[in-house]
């Protein structure tokens, strides 16, 4: 599950911006927080829902972009054809444009707490280091630097496993443009698990839904096909955000016939914010049974509401998530209202809020009426705004004056009206880079001083 994310040099993120999910404390609304399950160590509860808000062209998509960055790059194949890494620096900075993008993630992986720092070009990757905390205890995996001078060079943790002939090997089959974790998984035994648990969570802790719900609807079609179990999760999944679908069936039509399609293929498509090439194209007719107090009615899919369609194919990525195998899975979702009213939206972030689960849903969406202090806390909003140089500045409501109780100001939201609360605005003048690093991790300031500063009063 995610901790924290920080970004900088990429697309309208100039400066180091820091995205948190650590709950506030004192905050009420307990069942929007879960508490982690971490081996020896005392984690801060942590938010199931963030919700990002901002005007047109403010950054959020970047923003869930560079979340996605370390998906792509876990899961692109080792015998690809090597392409430009997918990054693109702030461009209206002359001196960032040949500096790398940098992405940092905190999250917990199979009871342990990581952090994986990263820095890349278009070119190959300048940094890639994995630090892992075994019962809070700060332990350096690897650690992978280049330098046009010195070349690449690695320093390997003494607790590493394999030995110093394998991470050796394992160095010398990572090329500029892979990561050094990928190569050593695809190269090490299963019992080998210390570079293993981590790298689970790189390659699929983050699960991206885009914005093609047609290509994601097909695709839920075609394995409720396949497996039966299925259309009937899905009707259940309608009727939880009142589409009145009792029952889905599928009848053969004449077409060509496609590749089979898996339970695992289709989530590992959904990881990667993708959907299966194979998935588009229809070998059967889709009916959906329709229930009303005067009987029932059956109806073709084409014939089925747009909203109707696109929950079809969210309930696809939502299933990845409320899986039991992939709790610690995170869903992020680009323009969450684009494809959904905004009252089925609010449905489903109450129903992934009242999951048992530890499940998480980062979320943008440009509908204020979720900005309502009854479903969620202050500390699960977040805004993205452009400063005077272009440059995206992400800050949470949390961090600006206002009570848990009183409804947040919509038109505030989209003009990025809030008026910082007097003792952030000392902490600026006591020269620290911005609101967010009382959130930051960071290697002087350890991620639990937040929780413990605002439980003296200082923050909230």
């Amino acid at each position: 599950m995610l901790i924290e994310f920080s970004v900088a040099n990429f697309r309208s993120f100039r400066e180091k911006q820091t995205f948190s999910m650590v709950a506030a404390p004192r905050l009420r609304k307990r069942n929007n927080v879960f508490k982690p399950d971490v081996v020896g160590e005392k984690i801060p509860e942590l938010l199931k829902v963030a919700a990002i808000y901002g005007p047109n062209a403010s950054g959020k998509s970047n923003l869930m972009a560079a979340l996605r960055i370390v998906v792509l790059l876990t899961n692109t194949p080792l015998s690809a054809q090597p392409k430009p890494l997918p990054v693109a620096p702030f461009r209206f900075d002359r001196e960032l444009l040949n500096q790398p993008s940098q992405f940092e993630f905190h999250f917990i992986s199979c009871g342990q707490r990581y952090e994986f720092q990263l820095a890349l070009t278009r070119d190959r990757i300048v940094h890639e280091s994995l630090t892992g905390y075994p019962e809070g205890k700060e332990t350096l995996l690897y650690d992978r630097r280049y330098s046009s001078s010195e070349g690449e060079v690695y320093r390997f943790g003494d607790s590493l496993e394999g030995g110093r002939d394998l991470h050796d090997t394992w160095r010398k089959l990572t090329g500029a443009r892979v990561l050094f974790i990928v190569q050593a998984v695809a190269n090490s035994s299963e019992d080998l698990k210390q570079l293993r648990n981590p790298y689970q969570w790189l390659e699929s802790g983050l699960a991206a839904v885009s914005d093609d719900m047609r290509r994601w609807a097909d695709a839920s079609q075609e394995i409720a096909k396949q497996i039966p179990e299925f259309a009937e999760q899905i009707s259940t999944f309608l009727q939880d955000v009142d589409v009145p679908v009792t029952s889905i069936r599928f009848e053969p039509i004449d077409s060509p016939a496609n590749d089979e399609l898996t339970d695992q293929s289709l989530q590992q498509a959904a990881i990667a914010g993708s959907t299966p090439s194979n998935a588009g194209s229809k070998k059967s007719k889709t009916t959906l049974t329709h229930t009303s107090a005067l009987g029932t009615a059956d109806f073709e899919f084409d014939e089925e509401s747009g909203g109707t369609r696109n929950l079809i194919g969210f309930w696809l990525p939502w299933r990845v998530v409320g899986d039991g195998k992939a709790n610690c899975t995170t869903l992020i979702v680009d323009e969450f209202d684009s494809s959904l009213h905004p009252k089925i939206v609010a449905n489903l972030v109450r129903k992934h809020i009242n999951s048992p689960s530890p499940k998480q849903m980062i979320f943008t969406t440009h509908d204020t009426h979720l900005m309502d202090t009854k479903l969620l806390r202050r500390d699960q909003f977040w805004l993205t705004e452009r400063d005077m140089n272009g440059a995206t500045q992400l800050r949470s409501i949390h961090d600006f004056d206002g009570r848990e109780s009183e409804d947040l100001d919509t038109t505030k939201a989209d003009t990025g009206d809030f008026r910082l609360p007097a003792k952030v605005e000392k902490w600026h003048a006591l020269h620290l880079h911005s609101i967010a690093v009382v959130r930051d991790f960071g290697h002087i300031q350890p991620f639990w001083s937040f929780a413990k500063i605002a439980s003296r009063g200082n923050v909230i």
